[in-house]
């Protein structure tokens, strides 16, 4: 799989700087975290965006592509930042593949603790397929418990509007951030944990998000 990497043309080609890989969450393709990888890109790292097929292939299958992906990665340190499903994706990456260069890892409205959402449509086998393969310790809240020797930030969404509370029929569990509930996304082994008055996919296009990604790729802090 190519790098697709925020390159600025016409420049000489730069020595390896620290470097923010995204993983976009499910249904996605990555199109979506355009505004937040320009945002941190004018931080002062290299951006690159990983994609991959998300109902397909299990998170963990999705987990290997992405360790392959990394070593291709000439830096000295690379960061994760992954939304949603991709969080999980990241989990099982450092489950299996725990040797990794320095960085930092952002996960952002990640159901580390499974979905509520998710869990709705797997009742129903005509729904089901529209998860396929994300549901194998994955959205279910079977992922892989965070043992990462690094620092972990977590950022979740508190305006409850999405798609969530119309699958479970306004049944999602308060507060959420209309997709997923906000104690989905509590975990062991975090650092530091921001919550924002936005909806699960806004989160993604916030100045306020762009700017805690900065300061805990930074700081190893949100504030």
């Amino acid at each position: 799989m190519p790098l697709a990497m925020e390159t600025e043309s016409g420049r000489q080609p730069s020595p390896p700087a620290e470097t923010v890989v995204f993983v976009h969450g499910v249904w996605m393709t990555g199109a979506e975290m355009t505004v937040l990888r320009h945002r941190v890109r004018d931080c002062g790292y290299r951006v690159v965006q990983f994609r991959y097929p998300s109902v397909r292939r299990t998170p963990r299958e999705n987990a290997r592509a992405l360790n392959a992906f990394l070593r291709r990665i000439d830096a000295p340190v690379i960061h994760l930042v992954a939304h949603s499903l991709g969080g999980i994706v990241v989990l099982h990456l450092f489950d299996a593949f725990p040797e990794q260069k320095p960085g930092r890892v952002v996960l952002i409205g990640t159901p580390v603790r499974g979905s509520a959402a998710a869990r709705e449509l797997a009742r129903h086998p005509w729904l089901r397929p529209l998860l396929g393969a994300s549901l194998q310790q994955g959205l279910l809240g079977d992922a892989p418990r965070w043992w990462g020797d690094r620092d972990l930030g977590i950022i979740a969404g508190t305006r409850g509007l999405g798609i969530g509370v119309v699958l479970t029929a306004g049944r999602l569990p308060e507060p959420n951030d209309g997709t997923v509930e906000l104690d989905a996304t509590r975990t062991s082994g975090v650092t530091d944990r921001l919550e924002l008055p936005h909806g699960h996919n806004a989160l993604l296009f916030v100045k306020e998000t762009a700017e805690a990604v900065c300061r805990f790729l930074a700081t190893g802090r949100f504030r």
